[in-house]
């Protein structure tokens, strides 16, 4: 009992300061970076306040506990599947379904799959699968939608190779590969049926990273949909020349977003938005209510803003 009682006063002595080395206390920002973050805030506005928050002062990665979503269809040929954190969009085409994502691939059976029974959707119409970037809570599931349905990935050829020839000792139990299909290219028009989707390279968070802009119908209207599939969500952990990569393909991809008139937002990780209350105010949807993804194209351009001013941010803190 003695001993155990040193043992016990040595850890409450020892163990703060093995805490304190583990986590340093983060240094007050300086006045530019503070000057950038006003700017990200009045980029934003009180529409995308909760953005700039998570990308400028609190982000966080994407949690295995994040909370599993209703599989809803939020527009005519779309649907969502997954959680707060992680999304998968399915769009139905006149050639079958076109997936863009597949959650991690312990993910499968416990949300993914059970999306598409609520849904009424046949898995076996997957003819496509369209993937962000090469990490395996995107490209996870893919590898049982190939085996068991035959469906075809796509992703670019930088992400292959990422996905093919990991860097460094594995993390965990491995996630199963799927076999390389298809490439996907910058301004090359990936189609299913009656359905186009145009990609483009975004590269930062990885080297291959893509954002994807498609079109969609809300009670028949046509809008236009974006979707940034490479999205940084805890910059420390990205190399300088990263953030650096990052801000140029943010700033690409906003003129893009322009020209091709988005003003649908999508992510497949929604963290920096609300997208459970979305969901909830779709399902209380009464016929002239608005969608609460068609943010305008305006409002889409500040999104992108929000991300650039904050990428910024990001960038000078480690300046000081």
């Amino acid at each position: 009992m003695r001993a155990r009682n040193m043992v016990g006063a040595l850890l409450a002595i020892t163990l703060p300061g093995v805490l304190l080395a583990q986590a340093p206390e983060a240094k007050p920002d300086s006045s530019e970076v503070k000057a950038l973050i006003e700017k990200a805030k009045k980029a934003g506005g009180p529409m995308w306040a909760g953005e700039e928050h998570f990308f400028c002062e609190a982000p966080r990665p994407n949690r295995p506990d994040d909370p599993v979503i209703p599989p809803t269809k939020i527009f005519d040929n779309v649907y969502i599947i997954g959680n707060s954190g992680t999304a998968v969009y399915v769009i139905q085409t006149s050639a079958g379904l076109l997936m863009i994502d597949s959650l991690g691939a312990d993910q499968v059976q416990t949300q993914l799959l059970p999306g598409f029974q609520k849904l009424g959707l046949d898995p076996a119409n997957v003819k496509i699968i369209l993937v962000g970037h090469g990490h395996g809570d995107h490209f996870g599931g893919s590898r049982y939608m190939q085996d068991h349905f035959g469906s075809k990935v796509y992703i670019s050829a930088v992400d292959w190779n990422l996905m093919e020839h990991p860097s460094g000792p594995p993390k965990g139990q491995p996630t199963p590969l799927p076999k390389h299909d298809a490439d996907v290219k910058e301004g090359e028009p990936v189609v299913l049926g009656d359905l186009k989707v145009i990609p483009y390279a975004i590269p930062g968070h990885t080297p291959g990273a893509m954002a994807y802009i498609f079109p969609v119908k809300d009670h028949g209207k046509a809008h236009m949909a974006g979707m940034y599939g490479g999205t940084i969500l805890t910059p420390g952990i990205v190399s300088d020349d990263g953030l650096a990569s990052y801000l140029k393909s943010v700033r690409h991809y906003k003129e893009e977003a322009a020209k091709a008139g988005v003003d649908v937002i999508m992510q497949n990780h929604p963290l920096m938005y609300p997208l459970p209350e979305m969901l909830d105010r779709l399902a209380q949807r009464k016929k002239g209510d608005p969608n609460p993804f068609v943010v305008g194209k305006a409002n889409y351009q500040k999104f992108v803003d929000v991300m650039e001013a904050c990428t910024e941010v990001n960038i000078a803190r480690r300046a000081k």
